[in-house]
């Protein structure tokens, strides 16, 4: 229903029903996106890298200090798997890095569907040029961080079976159904390959089917004694590993699981589970290890009851419904590219 004093009108170029206010009219992001993907066919407003090959927008940060960050959140708006809390769950966690981690705000690349920048929307190219930014020319001892708010699939038939259920994970961005997915291998070539020795990455992905989305070699497995064993993902003939730093990924739930988009846990704000439980770990207990934190998060979304107000953050998926019916099992992932003491390494950043 439109508030008073707003008129409706639709998008001429993806016939989107909109509701525009007189005080704050909207453009529609739909046919946006359709501007936007043609904008990026010119290399006018792109700088070059030091390769000489097209690099990064003119518009991102200028700085790329020793810590830095892309957080991306989609939310398909106007789409019926429309989601509600990746934007809330970006701007808490831009909070989280530049209050209690000092990342420079100047070094964190923010990517959503309400920016108005049109290379800040997360379009697949957008995504790929900004995961290129935050590890371009990546030293020892700078600390990197990928945060993803949004859909994920597990669709995609693995073509050179290094998948042990023979599944690519994917990330959706906003433009997916015309673009495509950009699947774990990606992820793996342009995210994790880079990083140096003593220089870390930590990937932070709240979607679903998430457990090996960046392709690790290590996944960590917890059983219900708190006993924890590394299952080693490695490929036979391919490096999925770094170049001697450290890659970690925590993730929303394993590769078979759905996350949930819900306002039960903060109670008013809708978020993602996986984010919201992450930041209240990680404000409860400063210096809290990684085993700490994976059973932290666990709890706080097991002890909720978000059944019967979440939306999962899988805009395919026939079994959705069922998964609502008999309740939500989301269980968040950890995952790395070499095996460490989860209950004694502390989480820094």
């Amino acid at each position: 229903m439109a508030s008073r004093g707003t008129t409706t009108q639709r998008c001429s170029k993806c016939r989107l029903q909109l509701s525009v206010s007189p005080i704050n009219r909207v453009r529609c992001p739909l046919g946006r996106v359709r501007e936007i993907i043609s904008e990026l066919a010119s290399p006018s407003s792109w700088v070059s890298n030091e390769a000489g090959g097209l690099g990064w927008p003119a518009t991102y940060p200028r700085e790329h200090g020793k810590k830095r960050a892309v957080l991306c959140g989609v939310s398909y708006i106007g789409k019926s798997y429309e989601l509600k809390g990746t934007v809330n769950d970006v701007n808490c966690m831009k909070y989280l890095l530049t209050s209690r981690f000092n990342f420079p705000e100047a070094c964190i690349l923010v990517l959503t569907d309400v920016e108005p920048d049109p290379y800040r929307i997360p379009t697949k190219a957008n995504m790929e040029a900004a995961m290129r930014w935050l590890v371009h020319n990546c030293q020892p001892e700078d600390s990197l961080v990928f945060h993803f708010s949004g859909h994920g699939s597990q669709r995609v038939a693995d073509p050179y079976s290094e998948e042990k259920d023979g599944l690519d994970e994917t990330l959706c961005p906003l433009d997916y159904e015309t673009n495509g997915m950009i699947l774990d291998n990606e992820i793996n070539e342009i995210l994790v390959r880079p990083i140096p020795p003593r220089a870390k990455l930590h990937a932070i992905i709240d979607s679903c089917h998430s457990g090996t989305v960046l392709d690790l070699p290590y996944l960590c497995r917890i059983n219900r004694t708190g006993r924890c064993e590394w299952e080693d993902h490695t490929p036979l003939y391919k490096h999925k590993g770094t170049k001697g730093g450290l890659a970690i990924c925590i993730s929303g739930c394993d590769d078979n699981q759905t996350s949930a988009d819900t306002s039960a846990l903060s109670g008013s704000i809708t978020t993602g589970a996986m984010t919201y439980s992450l930041i209240l770990a990680l404000d409860s207990n400063p210096g809290i290890t990684y085993g700490c934190l994976l059973y932290t998060m666990r709890s706080v979304i097991h002890g909720a009851d978000i059944s019967s107000k979440a939306r999962l953050a899988d805009p395919i998926g026939s079994f959705v419904r069922r998964v609502l019916k008999f309740g939500l099992r989301q269980v968040p992932q950890l995952s790395s590219s070499e095996r460490f003491d989860i209950y004694r390494k502390p989480f820094l950043l």
